[in-house]
């Protein structure tokens, strides 16, 4: 099996993260998936940003739900870029995207996408939310999701298994072997996050992950060769 390799928010250690330039080098240095975050806008704009401000990646303040597109097209989000909407990512770049989506009524704007343009065989749908994982799924027929967790213990693979995910995205940092055992059992695809250092690779290697997000583009050329 290929151990997959995809770019957080772009190649967010090199570029600006969640902007077209960071997804454009995270694909031209040949990650397998590019990884990216969505919120609502207050018109209802699926846009491309982490945070639930916009404080820390552009130079405006206050919380995206509380600001037209316009309004957050006019901020600088590093470099000079802008903020995107999912759209013009997936013209800008051909690559697979795995797309974290932050409550339901994201999931229903991503839906609506997905399904006029087809995207369910290149768009993974993923989230730290079960209720969002559960609420996208009748909605895009065939879609693949990813349960995503930061603190969790066995749990986390009877959470996945009940919403119906197929991966789970752990962080590294609380990876267990009884919890990639219990997540194999339940035929679930193990990525690990976030992976930026050699000894972050050979750790999610030896637990025979499937694949890593990481900061930084240079994984996945060393990734072939760790073990």
């Amino acid at each position: 099996m290929n151990f997959l390799t995809i770019g957080h928010r772009g190649v967010m250690g090199v570029e600006p993260e969640n902007t077209l330039r960071s997804f454009v080098a995270a694909q031209e240095a040949g990650l397998d998936a590019i990884e990216l975050d969505l919120h609502l806008s207050k018109d209802g704009a699926l846009v491309v940003m982490h945070d639930t401000e916009v404080d820390r990646t552009t130079d405006g303040t206050g919380p995206i739900a509380e600001k037209t597109l316009a309004e957050l097209r006019a901020l600088d989000a590093g470099r000079g870029e802008r903020v995107p909407v999912f759209e013009e990512v997936l013209e800008a770049v051909q690559a697979p995207l795995q797309a974290e989506i932050k409550d339901a009524q994201a999931a229903r704007a991503l839906a609506e996408v997905m399904n006029r343009r087809g995207l369910a065989d290149r768009v993974e749908v993923s989230s730290f939310h079960d209720e969002a994982i559960a609420e996208i799924k009748p909605l895009v027929p065939g879609v693949r999701t990813a349960l995503i967790a930061s603190r969790y213990g066995t749990d986390i693979v009877d959470r996945a298994v009940a919403v119906g995910a197929e991966t789970v995205c752990l962080n590294i940092r609380r990876l267990t072997l009884e919890i990639v055992e219990r997540a194999r059992k339940a035929d679930l695809r193990i990525i690990g996050w976030v992976v930026n250092t050699q000894d972050h690779l050979r750790l999610v290697r030896a637990f025979g992950l499937d694949g890593a997000t990481t900061d930084h583009p240079d994984i996945k050329r060393t990734g072939r060769f760790t073990a």
